[in-house]
């Protein structure tokens, strides 16, 4: 990544750039990113391209202001450690249901941070929506404390996989062999054209704050402060595309409407 996107992208996150590529500097990037850039599927409905290259990822962060989905914002993530000088690779992961089903492979994408204090490996994440705050472990098998629950990586069913549980609740099987971000293009493909991926069933724009979340679900503003919930259903377009500015910088002409997606995989407005 050129030095002066580099530059941009910590500016974008309101980050430093860190002396060295230990620990607590990944600590500080993680929880600057999750605060600063939403998660959001904002391109699906938009039925805009999403191309799994580093550049062009980082660019739709650091230029356009925007956020996106696991694949898109742990891509570009990847390649501003890398740029810092953290050792970066890609697993894949699939999110575990309510009954501890996998969903399709490459489902999600995750990182593998080596730092050079060594007190990794790391597994840093920025596009699993509402999840840890904090870099977890990879190796640790003990409870991971964070202040979005209690963490723990357990033995998978099979040889070189690992559950992640949040509060006891299984969250998603990781493959510990690495992968190239190319590998994950088809579970990509999926998740913005399939009508059976969550993430073609609605808009959702979503992030940290100081003190809870904000997610904006079309036009239904949910904030949570300290564990408290508060919803309420924006009723004009000014004020939807004044949440999208005002919540999460992004600055759009016009609202937003989720497509529908048939199985062909072809969306109608």
């Amino acid at each position: 990544m050129p030095p002066a996107v580099v530059g941009a992208y910590l500016h974008r996150i309101g980050a430093e750039r860190p002396d060295r590529a230990d620990a607590a500097a990944l600590r500080t990037l993680q929880t600057r990113h999750l605060a600063a850039v939403p998660f959001e599927n904002l391109s699906v409905h938009l039925r805009e391209e999403v191309v799994l290259d580093e550049r062009r990822l980082a660019d739709k962060i650091v230029e356009r202001g925007r956020g996106g989905f696991c694949y898109e914002l742990n891509g570009a993530f990847a390649a501003l450690l890398t740029s810092l000088g953290f050792t970066v690779a890609f697993h894949e992961a699939r999110v575990l249901d309510g009954d501890g089903r996998p969903g399709i492979p490459y489902d999600h994408v995750v990182l593998r941070v080596d730092t050079v204090d060594g007190t990794g490996p790391w597994l840093a994440d920025v596009g699993f929506g509402d999840h840890a705050r904090f870099p977890l472990l990879l190796d640790g098998s003990g409870d991971q404390r964070d202040p979005g629950g209690l963490f723990r990586l357990i033995p998978g069913p099979a040889d070189g996989e690992l559950d992640l549980l949040r509060d006891g609740t299984p969250q998603f099987r990781l493959d510990t062999r690495p992968r190239a971000l190319a590998d994950f293009e088809a579970g990509c493909w999926y998740h913005r054209t399939s009508p059976g991926s969550h993430f073609t069933a609605g808009l959702v724009c979503s992030r940290f704050t100081a003190d809870g979340r904000i997610t904006l679900s079309g036009r239904r503003l949910v904030t949570t402060v300290r564990g408290e919930r508060v919803e309420r259903v924006l009723a004009s377009d000014a004020e939807v595309l004044d949440a999208y500015r005002t919540h999460f910088g992004i600055a759009l002409e016009e609202v937003p409407e989720a497509a529908v997606f048939t199985a062909g995989g072809t969306t109608t407005p």
